[in-house]
């Protein structure tokens, strides 16, 4: 079932809750006007008991049964014929009854068995609808039941007419509450229409507009701001999509200009196979170049993507660090440096992703070995602090100046001119290696001194090294022993 649309629920809500609180309010008016009545009847009835309580009094304790319904009738009789009066003596006996009393053969309860706020009866006599009253008086030390009577016509011509139009109001106030809800669910969702005809109007050519914010501080002004956010968001978003996109045609831009080139001069006119040769290694330089950035390239965009996942095992940090080291001893001679890889005694383990770590050592050696002159010294290390294993790279290079370091990590930066000359960076090697620290839990730091070097280096924790121990690692654990 396809749901209501939220403007209509809304309507229905309020239209609900309208006729809900009219019908609550119509039952209660009817309940207090009906409990209006029957108190002041009462307290009616009541003050005519109090009347003949009065009598009583006045006629002295000496009076009689006889001389009592005596003077009875001679007040009573003539006054109140047609009215409901009734007065039992303690001692069973009538003082006076009125004909009406008589056709209806009402006898009230004896004094002594009455409730001290007396007991009411409604019956019907004729046309008449009538409310009774049997209350105890107090008179000359004696005590009686006096039994009266009011009609109810008028009462229940009052309620009657209360219903009716109550009931003739009640089609209006449903009508009136179907209106009023309308109309408040339009108020309602007026700032979300506002803010979605703006919204409408960003896109990504403007997403720099952000939504007005109320200054009511209410759900309206918090959707404001969270949409700001995400806009914020999707810009920063987009903008990095557009710079990477055009750093990346920037970058492979050169190498294939480059290869171009070597090719038109190549075929410009008939060479010599040196020549020829020549041509091929510097497009096979510039091919290992574009491999590698595209390398990169996609690397990130598996990051971005969040599908580029690492497997986390148990990894010896001396024996991670030599197998890097080997692969770079013979880059480092050829580049006239003096290049020393530094261990711990004993073993140590991490857990990581070798391939990942050794990317990351990689890209550091890298940086070292392209910024660091003939004759300077790269240091490859790992240590043990505390419960941390420390990887460092160490090179006695040109170094990064101070307001350079705080973006060395962003895509695409780089600081060739300020670091002496052209180097064949791309700019994305450290912000992989800051991607690979951050999955393992840590982060590359750096020190620098223009002039003097560069050190970077992170920590992992150590781990307990995997059963069942290598030798290496069961002279690791007799020695720590």
């Amino acid at each position: 079932m396809r749901p209501l649309p939220i403007r209509l629920r809304l309507t229905l809500w309020y239209c609900a809750m309208f006729a809900t609180a009219a019908v609550l309010l119509s039952m209660s008016s009817w309940w207090m006007l009906r409990r209006s009545l029957l108190a002041t009847e009462y307290h009616e009835l009541q003050e005519r008991a109090e009347d003949v309580q009065l009598l009583l009094t006045q006629l002295g304790p000496d009076a009689g049964a006889e001389f009592l319904q005596q003077k009875f009738n001679e007040i009573y009789q003539v006054k109140d014929d047609g009215k409901y009066l009734q007065v039992l003596g303690d001692d069973g006996n009538w003082i006076y009854r009125s004909k009406r009393m008589i056709e209806e053969g009402l006898r009230p309860a004896a004094p002594q068995d009455l409730p001290a706020q007396g007991a009411m009866v409604e019956f019907h006599q004729g046309s008449r609808y009538v409310l009774a009253l049997a209350y105890p008086v107090h008179a000359n030390g004696r005590v009686y039941s006096v039994q009266t009577g009011i009609a109810l016509n008028k009462s229940k011509v009052l309620l009657s007419a209360f219903s009716t139009r109550l009931m003739l109001l009640t089609p209006a106030v449903l009508i009136l509450a179907a209106i009023g809800g309308h109309f408040m669910s339009r108020k309602a969702l007026a700032p979300v229409a506002a803010i979605a005809t703006e919204a409408r109007c960003i896109n990504d050519r403007n997403l720099d507009i952000r939504l007005p914010i109320p200054a009511t501080k209410d759900e309206i002004s918090h959707l404001s701001e969270t949409l700001n956010q995400m806009l914020e968001r999707v810009e920063s978003g987009v903008r990095s999509i557009r710079d990477f996109t055009a750093n990346a045609a920037h970058e492979l831009r050169t190498p294939l200009a480059l290869i171009r080139a070597e090719v038109e001069v190549a075929l410009s006119r008939p060479r010599s196979a040196e020549e020829y040769r020549e041509a091929c290694e510097q497009v096979q330089v510039e091919t290992v170049r574009m491999t590698g950035l595209i390398d990169s390239l996609l690397m990130l965009a598996r990051v971005d993507a969040g599908t580029e996942n690492l497997r986390f095992e148990p990894i010896e940090a001396n024996q991670l660090i030599r197998h890097v080291g080997e692969k770079w001893k013979t880059a480092m001679r050829l580049a006239h440096l003096d290049f020393g890889v530094e261990t711990e005694p004993w073993p140590v383990f991490i857990s990581g992703d070798a391939n990942s770590l050794q990317r990351l050592l990689t890209i550091l050696l890298d940086n070292a070995l392209r910024y660091t002159r003939p004759g300077g010294t790269v240091n490859l290390r790992v240590a043990r602090a505390d419960s941390w294993v420390v990887f460092s790279v160490y090179d006695t290079g040109i170094g990064i100046a101070p307001e350079h370091q705080p973006r060395v990590f962003d895509r695409f930066y780089r600081v060739d001119r300020t670091r002496g000359g052209a180097s064949g960076g791309s700019g994305l090697g450290l912000a992989l290696a800051k991607w690979i620290a951050e999955r393992h839990g840590t982060n590359v730091s750096l020190q620098s001194t223009v002039g003097k070097g560069t050190c970077f280096q992170f920590g992992i924790r150590e781990v307990v090294a995997p059963s069942p121990l290598s030798s290496d690692a069961s002279q690791y654990a007799s020695a720590k022993t």
